[in-house]
């Protein structure tokens, strides 16, 4: 089973996402704002990183930024309700793998989700090679 880390700080939104997530085969666990997040994710075994940018404690680009500066390698994917380019454009430019606009298709975000898991990553380890 794919574990998947769901970072969202608007309580019942994330619980509801993360029920049909497990429906789908995921191993979900939560996080709602932007410290606990990090926290979590940089432990190792999380297949994939669902992380909203809007975050109370920490943003998520932040979150993003710090764990690719420790390389954690987990394949991570934004949520945002923001409009325009500028923020997509800094959430890959923080090493985030891929990015979706709230409101969006719970087909569509499971299908992304299981793409990063297919690509992989280290499930969440720091790369042997940059130590």
């Amino acid at each position: 089973m794919d574990s998947l880390l769901l970072v969202d700080d608007e309580v019942a939104f994330a619980r509801t996402l993360a029920e049909g997530m497990a429906d789908r085969g995921f191993d979900v666990h939560l996080a709602h704002d932007g410290f606990e997040g990090y926290r979590q994710a940089k432990q190792p075994g999380f297949d994939v990183v669902v992380l909203d940018i809007m975050l109370p404690r920490m943003s998520g680009v932040e979150v993003c930024r710090r764990l690719r500066t420790e390389d954690v390698t987990t394949p991570i994917l934004m949520l945002t309700a923001r409009e325009g380019d500028s923020d997509e454009a800094d959430s890959l430019d923080s090493g985030a793998d891929d990015y979706l606009r709230k409101p969006f298709s719970f087909q569509v975000l499971v299908a992304r989700c299981r793409a990063l898991v297919r690509r992989g990553g280290a499930g969440g380890l720091v790369r042997a090679d940059r130590r």
